[in-house]
């Protein structure tokens, strides 16, 4: 027995909703990685700096949709530009809240 909402079937909304969700703009940013630096080390940054991260050079880009984890990438290049190549996506239910 299917379950009815109004009247159509559930699996029908959903896809209609889905539909009408699918142009909705999303902010997807991807993380090399990270550091902690007092504002000392900050303000005496310069150009040629070198910051080091908390990411070993191998270990894939954490890859988010509006500040939720959905998985790990690899960067690659696009003609002149970069890009990053999907490797893992994260269940739902592992993806958590906003980093």
């Amino acid at each position: 027995m299917n379950q009815m909402t109004g009247a159509f079937p559930v699996d029908t909304a959903v896809a209609a909703n889905f539909r009408l969700l699918q142009d909705v703009d999303v902010k997807l940013t991807v993380e090399i990685g990270s550091t902690s630096l007092s504002l000392r080390e900050l303000l005496a940054l310069g150009e040629g700096s070198v910051i080091e991260l908390d990411r070993q050079a191998d270990e894939l880009l954490d890859v988010f949709v509006n500040g939720t984890l959905i998985g790990r990438g690899e960067v690659v290049t696009v003609g002149d530009r970069f890009g990053v190549k999907m490797t893992e996506l994260v269940s739902p239910d592992k993806a958590g809240g906003a980093r």
